[in-house]
């Protein structure tokens, strides 16, 4: 796969300075392993949905024939997906930004357990690396009857390549910008779990609404999501149909006004924003990636960042670890109930001091 920006834009390790269906579904029921890998497995009770069934993408239309036994992921997202149907892929990539020690995450690695597919089992994922992009060979080796790209920046040329090995989901949108919601309900589709997906979905949307329904001071807020960089004085904003915003957004904030009106279109998912308007970057809560080992005072005595209301007035969040960052910056159906335990209490304290 080649690594578009928006790809490098998502990995703050790269650019740290930078920061995305249609018919009924089907299920994926298959047990035990082979010299290829293991092969999914089903723990929700199976698929419900009726075959064929055509997912819509990018690069256009992909019909499954029969629910799929063996589905390959491609990209981030995608395999966190299929697990929060309970559904084990037969091959995912390596988590390697942000990833844990099984290059794996940690909402990722508790799901395989529940599902029996624990890394030490026979039924765990094949892994692969995407380093140096697509690997295609190592899917084909998996012989998959599904590849999955929901979310990604899949080109197609990539996606051609791909569909020579079995049928493959596209990207539902450019560079990253598809929406957990979107891939969730189109993962449900293609696996045959359009009930289970709907139902998953209401309560994941139920929970992140009710941050804000519980705690006035974050539905009272505006916030800006960014990253301020230290080290070379850069402030980038994530905008428009970037994941970041749109988490921020479904607990009930409101972006603040100056980066609405700065947003160009809405294929603009980030902006360069020159340091030395700082303080022009008015909001109750501004959140910021941070190298490990960075604090909230280090932005304070940051000349030009302190000029930014929020971090003087103590409305600055971090995530100063990658897997916590990880869990928002591609956030997905697997990713939210972590990150609300996680991440989420930050942002309600940051909230309460802003509306103090």
């Amino acid at each position: 796969m080649t690594i578009s920006r928006r790809a490098l834009v998502l990995s703050a390790v790269t650019l740290p300075g930078l920061a995305a269906c249609s018919g009924d579904s089907l299920g994926t029921d298959t047990s035990g392993t082979d010299a290829q890998g293991a092969g999914a497995s089903d723990a929700g009770g199976g698929a419900t949905g009726t075959f064929p069934i055509t997912i819509s993408h990018l690069y256009g239309e992909t019909e499954i024939a029969a629910e799929p036994a063996r589905i390959a992921t491609v990209s981030w997202v995608n395999a966190d997906t299929l697990l929060a149907l309970d559904v084990v892929p037969v091959g995912m990539p390596l988590v390697e930004w942000g990833g844990n020690a099984n290059s794996s995450t940690d909402w990722i690695d508790a799901k395989l357990e529940e599902l029996g597919a624990g890394w030490d089992s026979d039924d765990a994922p094949t892994m692969y690396s995407e380093a140096d992009g697509i690997n295609a060979d190592e899917i084909a080796a998996l012989t998959p009857d599904l590849i999955i790209a929901a979310y990604s920046g899949l080109t197609q040329e990539e996606y051609d390549q791909l569909s020579g090995i079995a049928p493959t989901i596209g990207p539902l949108a450019a560079n990253y910008t598809a929406s957990w919601e979107d891939v969730l309900t189109a993962v449900g589709s293609a696996t045959g779990r359009t009930e289970q997906a709907a139902e998953l979905l209401t309560d994941l949307q139920s929970r992140l609404a009710a941050v804000g329904e519980e705690n006035p001071a974050v539905a009272e807020s505006t916030f800006i999501a960014g990253t301020l960089g230290l080290s070379d004085d850069t402030i980038n904003l994530y905008v428009g149909e970037d994941t970041r915003p749109r988490f921020f957004t479904a607990l009930g904030m409101t972006q603040a006004e100056v980066v609405t009106e700065a947003t160009a279109d809405a294929e603009t998912f980030y902006l360069e924003w020159s340091a030395e308007r700082a303080d022009e970057l008015v909001s109750d809560v501004f959140y910021t990636w941070a190298a490990p080992g960075d604090t909230i005072e280090s932005f304070q005595a940051h000349p030009l960042f302190a000029q930014i209301p929020a971090v003087a007035g103590g409305g600055l969040v971090l995530t100063d670890d990658d897997h916590l960052t990880l869990s928002i910056s591609a956030v997905n159906a697997l990713s939210i109930p972590w990150a609300l335990e996680n991440f989420v209490p930050d942002v309600i304290a940051a909230a309460e001091i802003a509306q103090a």
